[in-house]
């Protein structure tokens, strides 16, 4: 009556993961780049650098380089109140270098790029920027007091 056809059906299966072939070593090299900034950062602070490449410790000492309690680690746990703790380290973190609030936007906001200039660059760590009183926000100091009338 009838023949059977027979039908074949050629599929072909590609699997991948969504990513450009490029964006690995991208990422791989972004990374070594940061821990690269981070070491020489801590370094500079009299911490050892390789605490830079330990997860969770690498806050804490990050944490005592900027001058603020060791309690805050627990603040990144909030979410919204990390991301102002955040800002709060980076800005902290290169006052502690004598460098301005416009540079600790810098880290915020490229934090690679402005993180090898404070590990490589020629600032230098002059002291916990939260512990000093270094906060103002361009304020200067107020002025002595006078001197005691003579006489």
């Amino acid at each position: 009556m009838g023949s059977l056809a027979q039908v074949t059906f050629d599929t072909q299966v590609q699997v991948s993961s969504g990513l450009p072939g490029w964006f690995w070593p991208l990422y791989f090299a972004v990374v070594i780049v940061a821990i690269v900034a981070m070491w020489k950062i801590f370094t500079k602070a009299g911490k050892p650098g390789w605490a830079s490449i330990v997860p969770i410790y690498n806050t804490i000492v990050m944490l005592e380089i900027v001058g603020r309690p060791i309690w805050w680690i627990l603040l990144f746990f909030i979410p919204i109140v990390n991301l102002v703790i955040l800002i709060i380290i980076a800005i902290d973190m290169a006052k502690s270098f004598g460098r301005s609030t416009g540079f600790g936007v810098g880290l915020i906001f490229l934090p690679f790029i402005f993180g090898l200039i404070l590990g490589f660059g020629p600032a230098t760590y002059v002291g916990p920027a939260a512990a000093s009183g270094n906060m103002g926000g361009g304020m200067a100091p107020p002025p002595p007091p006078p001197p005691p009338p003579a006489g």
